[in-house]
């Protein structure tokens, strides 16, 4: 069942045809208002009555195929049906859900709600047996069950039904075993003397409709967290969601195909003439660098709508090749490193293709690794042997520290802490103002390079012969081993990417790209194309469904969704992506 309507596709000669009523409203037959649900009739010939007691049936002849609405104009439609229902126009919405063959709510939602606010109690716990098997969690089920029989005690309450108010609370409240601290305190309502003192200590708006309607927002709020855990739990999802009850099915998990994610072939860069080392995309997502053995930074600009790629300018002279780029946190400036055997630094006006600084400290330095500053006015810059330094834009020295050798270097947002994964196999946090520093991550191997979450929690570690690490960088535990990647000695740079950095994907010595989702250890997919090591994947950062990847083949290739999504072929393996859900 689509979540956005029932009915859709059928003939409009199965609806009847709908005739006005003397005060000018349309009226349906069958009498409840279903809010989107098609009313039954007495008879069950699809008749409606008029304003004489006649009725008319299906206009069979006149009526043409029901046009196929596009999401977009069932949104409009439920927008419409939503305001409509809030005015308490409850026929012209059931005229208008019948019409288009939409539905404003979902039937059990409806129905659950129609029954709590009507007070019929046993009727609501029915409903609610029947959303137990449609949520995955038991907790929310049991939560809303005491809701509802907490309404219904306070209610016997009210109408001075003390026995049936205490065979609620014994019998039913008591059972559930949840919240007993609020059952000792409804039990203490027993003593209430009338309904104005009940209502006053409870506080609580008393029987009928404000007080159920209250309780049903509540309801409302548990099911809406149904629907965030079927989010979470759903592989795929790439998207920014509504979590509104509209938006989904209950009778259906949400499951985001794979055809939607990232990983088909798009596009496949080749104008390197050698080993590609590295590929990054701007913070803003619409350019991406990739540098070379070659000697040549290409920057890519970004089709925002197409999300094709065209090469806008190369950057040349890097005697030693490109093996890791930074862009500046506003994206005016690029700075580009080499290998181990690289004592020079490049910094880049990407606006301009200008060289605005080359740097180089020592012929006996590597500066092999960078980090700017989140101020983008400073960056740290270093390599194996034996020192890392803080530079400003002109290549100056602010500061040094000596003795670390480093392998990879990261700025926190604090704007003073500089993380860097040394040869001892561990990260410390250094902080140049107070020229403190701390041990933070202890691997048993080297870490051949790492990566930090937006919001500086998470470090994402490629730990040789092992593979990728995730770490908590607050409680310095580490978090979970993934696994499938082929990690030898060479480094490998992996990233997170995807809405929210829910996913995390990772190059491999077996020439694939792996993703995992970030909550599992397993792949959740495989991507082939590549034919050496891939040594380093970027996802857009404001693309989630944009990623690329860099390989010693000489290419770089753009990874996607499958084309032709609209097509009516069922998911199946595709040459790129593996699929590896389990």
């Amino acid at each position: 069942m689509q979540s956005n309507g029932a009915g859709q596709g059928q003939e409009s000669s199965e609806l009847p045809c709908l005739n006005s009523a003397q005060n000018g409203e349309s009226s349906l037959a069958g009498g409840t208002h279903s809010n989107g649900l098609l009313s039954n009739t007495d008879n069950g010939n699809n008749s409606v009555g008029t304003s004489n007691g006649s009725s008319v049936g299906p206009c069979v002849g006149s009526l043409k195929k029901k046009k196929r609405l596009s999401q977009a104009e069932e949104d409009v439609i439920r927008l419409i049906g939503q305001h409509l229902h809030g005015l308490g126009l409850n026929q012209t919405v059931d005229l208008l859900m019948q019409e288009s063959g939409c539905r404003l709510e979902h039937p059990s939602a409806t129905k659950f709600r129609n029954h709590v606010m009507e007070g019929e109690w046993e009727k609501a716990e029915n409903d609610l047996n029947e959303l137990r098997a449609l949520m995955h969690s038991p907790n929310a089920i049991v939560r809303m069950k005491f809701l509802l029989l907490q309404q219904k005690y306070l209610e016997y309450l009210e109408d001075g039904k003390v026995l049936e108010a205490l065979q609620v609370l014994r019998g039913e409240l008591t059972p559930l075993k949840y919240n007993t601290d609020r059952i000792h305190v409804l039990s203490g309502y027993l003593m209430c003397s009338h309904a104005e003192d009940l209502r006053a200590k409870a506080e609580w708006e008393g029987k009928g409709t404000a007080s159920r309607q209250h309780n049903l927002k509540r309801l409302h709020t548990l099911l809406k967290q149904a629907v965030e855990l079927q989010r979470d739990r759903c592989l795929y999802h790439n998207t920014k969601m509504d979590n509104s009850l509209d938006s989904v099915s209950l009778l259906l998990d949400h499951v985001c195909s794979r055809k939607q994610f990232p990983c088909y072939t798009q596009q496949i860069l080749t104008e390197h003439c050698n080993e590609v080392w590295f590929c990054k995309f701007s913070n803003d997502g619409t350019k991406l660098a990739t540098g070379s053995k070659d000697t040549t930074v290409i920057i890519w600009q970004v089709d925002m709508e197409s999300h094709q790629l065209k090469l806008l300018r190369t950057l040349e002279g890097h005697a030693y090749g490109v093996s890791y780029l930074a862009w500046s946190p506003d994206d005016t400036y690029l700075i580009a490193c080499g290998p181990d055997d690289c004592s020079e630094l490049w910094l880049w006006n990407i606006q301009t293709g200008e060289l605005r600084t080359k740097m180089s400290q020592s012929h006996e330095d590597s500066l092999t690794s960078v980090a700017w500053n989140p101020d983008g006015k400073r960056f740290v810059t270093g390599g194996q042997r034996g020192q890392f330094y803080q530079c400003d834009l002109d290549g100056n020295l602010l500061d040094s520290w000596e003795g670390v050798r480093v392998q990879c270097l990261w700025c926190l947002g604090d704007g003073r802490t500089v993380l860097a994964s040394d040869t001892h196999q561990r990260i410390r946090g250094y902080n140049f103002e107070d020229l403190t520093d701390r041990n933070i991550v202890q691997e048993d191997h080297p870490i051949m390079s790492f990566t930090v979450s937006k919001n500086g929690r998470l470090a994402l570690l490629n730990v040789a012969t092992q593979g990728v690490h995730l770490w908590d960088l607050q409680d310095r535990v580490l978090v979970r081993k993934y696994q499938g990647v082929t990690q030898g000695f060479y480094t490998i740079h992996s990233c997170f990417g995807g809405h929210n950095e829910d996913f995390i994907a990772s190059g491999s010595e077996d020439h694939k790209v792996y993703i995992w989702h970030r909550r599992g250890e397993l792949p959740i997919a495989e991507l082939t194309g590549h034919t050496r090591t891939v040594n380093c994947v970027s996802w857009n950062p404001a693309v989630p469904g944009l990623m690329a990847s860099a390989s010693d083949d000489g290419t770089v290739r753009i990874w996607g969704p499958a084309p032709f999504q609209d097509s009516q072929e069922a998911d199946g393996p595709h040459e790129n992506c593996s699929n590896m859900d389990s």
